[in-house]
């Protein structure tokens, strides 16, 4: 249930209507924007389906959600929300883009690929310390080693971290060396990891499952922030269909899916979501169009020998050039790199 307060409501009448909804044992959860305030409700379904408010002093109407996912819809909060990464925002009128290799394979290799990704306008550097690989004999990581070097090469060029974590045991690791931690793609029902990272205090960016469906993606990422952690991402890193040609189908209409249904920024990965580095400059350039937030891209600067990914990785000169061309028309969708 949402409780739309009156333009009139005072802080009092707010304050009044708080309180009895934590005397019932239940939470709520405060979007003020410059029009209006809506007040979430969260706990026992008995006890929302049993609530009138509509009599209180600054309460003009109730509205019950039909959907499992509460914290995450947009009806919940109607406002965009911003997620902070220091002096970085993600989802505001800034297209922020995340790039770097697929696997982090030495400190040479992350501080070239660091220097050049910020050279280009990026303000994350990606990479893999612990890789899930569908054959136990392809590379793995260099773990936590790797985790080191890609904090240092992102300092080294003031930039952020994002990667992925694997096991929810490791997470305050993580979140010793990373600014985002990534939920991939395999891990995005892994309801346990979801709980532990709701428990976090770093955001994180929740990977589409590979044959998932827009609703069970949304419920995904209320259990984590059910559990506390409202800095939540999503990221449409392509779907498993038919096609063989490409690694994933990339369904860029998840994307205007998202920004109607959720609050939240979401990130296009073109990388994964075609496995081809020549798709991902069109792909994403329509990612863009679409009204993405950010970019998540693979950067290697020699694929050919990459340990893995390397079909779908830019070379350092091709991701400048497409940094231009994103320049280009996020101007036109009323944003900036």
């Amino acid at each position: 249930m949402i409780i739309v307060m009156k333009p009139t409501a005072t802080k009092d009448n707010l304050a009044n209507v708080v309180k009895k909804l934590e005397t019932l044992g239940l939470r709520a959860h405060l979007s003020e924007g410059e029009e209006v305030t809506i007040v979430g409700v969260i706990g026992d379904k008995k006890t929302i389906a049993n609530l009138e408010m509509n009599m209180m002093d600054g309460v003009e109407k109730t509205v019950r959600i039909t959907e499992k996912y509460k914290m995450v819809s947009r009806n919940f909060h109607p406002q965009n929300t911003i997620i902070k990464v220091g002096d970085v925002e993600i989802g505001g009128d800034e297209l922020v883009v995340m790039a770097g290799p697929c696997s982090v394979e030495s400190l040479e290799q992350i501080r070239e690929t660091a220097k050049a990704v910020k050279d280009a306008g990026a303000k994350f550097l990606r990479g893999g310390a612990y890789k899930p690989r569908t054959s136990p004999y392809d590379f793995q990581g260099m773990g936590e080693e790797g985790l080191k070097i890609m904090r240092q090469a992102a300092d080294e060029n003031g930039l952020k971290v994002i990667t992925e974590v694997v096991d929810r045991e490791d997470i305050p690791m993580f979140e010793e060396y990373t600014d985002v931690i990534q939920v991939g793609a395999r891990n995005m029902q892994n309801f346990q990891m979801l709980k532990a990272l709701g428990k976090s205090n770093k955001p994180v960016l929740l990977k589409r499952g590979l044959s998932a469906t827009i609703s069970e993606w949304l419920n995904a990422a209320e259990y984590i922030m059910s559990g506390g952690n409202e800095q939540v991402m999503f990221c449409e890193r392509g779907i498993r269909t038919f096609e063989t040609f490409t690694r994933n189908t990339l369904d860029l209409s998840a994307i205007a899916a998202i920004k109607e249904l959720s609050h939240l920024p979401i990130i296009a990965d073109p990388s994964h979501g075609t496995g081809r580095w020549q798709m991902v400059q069109p792909m994403a350039r329509a990612a863009v169009a679409a009204g993405c937030d950010g970019l998540i891209i693979e950067v290697h600067p020699n694929p050919e020998v990459a340990l893995s990914d390397g079909d779908q990785s830019l070379k350092p000169k091709n991701f400048a050039k497409l940094m231009k061309d994103l320049d280009a028309i996020a101007k036109i969708m009323g944003r900036k790199i």
